[in-house]
């Protein structure tokens, strides 16, 4: 037996629904040439009559109505999937995976998760924290927050925000300090961030023709950011720590912000993708969130 045109199976149930190839043309806004001979042609392909034309109606044969009643569910199948597609696509569900940097994931992408679950109960999301990049493919991640500088990659990205990069040291240990250019830093114990490409090469601008690259001398060294933190904090040294998680204790006065008229190339926030044509509600949904907080 050939391949059955499925489509075929539309044609006749609109004849044996509405029993007349006319009004089943109606029904399907074409003429009724190409109903009769879309319907010959499924008999054709099926190699029996599914219908018996009389000058007054159309009736299925025995053969029609065992088909007929199939097409039902079929089509009844195929409605159901629509519409199950249609609400996945409207309403934010289902399990929400994404990567993110130990530092921005604990400090801003945690509590963005918390107001998401509140806002859509339906989603539930598990957060992949790691200064190392993950494979999104290998790993199932709908999204990945990087932070920084984005190398090449055949994933979709979009940028979202920047942040800054301040020069710190703890109010005990820059009371040590008599600093007054970027040079001054480099015979200083530094506290050097291994998740970094060059962790300890920094460059410093002031206005728009000054730049002074320095190489600092690391003490002590962590490839965590919040480890650096941490021993920033305890006055192990100079670090420099992005502007989301040192704000907070420069603001308290835990951290001292030193060399404040120089500036630290400024980095920037991306979600990364896998690539695909279509983005789930839950992602979409949550990106909204996360840049609505940028």
């Amino acid at each position: 037996m050939e391949a059955v045109n499925l489509n075929r199976l539309a044609y006749f149930a609109a004849v044996v629904d509405t029993g007349s190839f006319t009004k089943a043309a109606e029904r399907l806004a074409i003429t009724k040439t190409v109903v009769s001979q879309q319907v010959a042609r499924l008999e054709a392909e099926l190699k029996t009559s599914l219908l018996l034309r009389t000058t007054r109606r159309v009736e299925p044969t025995e053969a029609g109505k065992l088909l007929y009643a199939r097409c039902v569910l079929i089509f009844r199948e195929a409605g159901d999937a629509v519409d199950e597609i249609t609400r996945a696509n409207s309403e934010p569900t289902g399990m929400l995976r994404i990567a993110a940097p130990n530092d921005y994931g604990a400090s801003t992408i945690a509590p963005i998760a918390a107001a998401f679950i509140q806002k859509y109960p339906a989603c539930r999301v598990e957060l992949l924290l790691a200064d190392t990049k993950m494979d999104l493919l290998a790993n199932q991640i709908d999204l990945s927050i990087r932070v920084g500088w984005l190398d090449d990659s055949s994933y979709q990205a979009r940028r979202i925000g920047s942040f800054r990069q301040f020069l710190v040291a703890s109010p005990s240990f820059s009371a040590t300090l008599s600093l007054n250019s970027p040079e001054d830093v480099a015979g200083q114990p530094f506290i050097a961030n291994l998740a970094l490409k060059e962790p300890v090469v920094w460059r410093f601008i002031q206005g728009d023709f000054d730049r002074r690259t320095v190489r600092m001398q690391q003490s002590l060294m962590s490839n965590s950011t919040p480890a650096v933190l941490a021993a920033t904090l305890a006055g192990a040294g100079i670090s420099v720590l992005p502007d989301f998680l040192a704000g907070e204790h420069i603001e308290a006065g835990r951290l001292i912000r030193l060399l404040p008229d120089w500036t630290l190339p400024a980095g920037g926030i991306y979600v990364v993708y896998p690539a695909a044509r279509f983005r789930p509600p839950k992602v979409t949904a949550f990106v909204a969130m996360l840049t609505g907080s940028c």
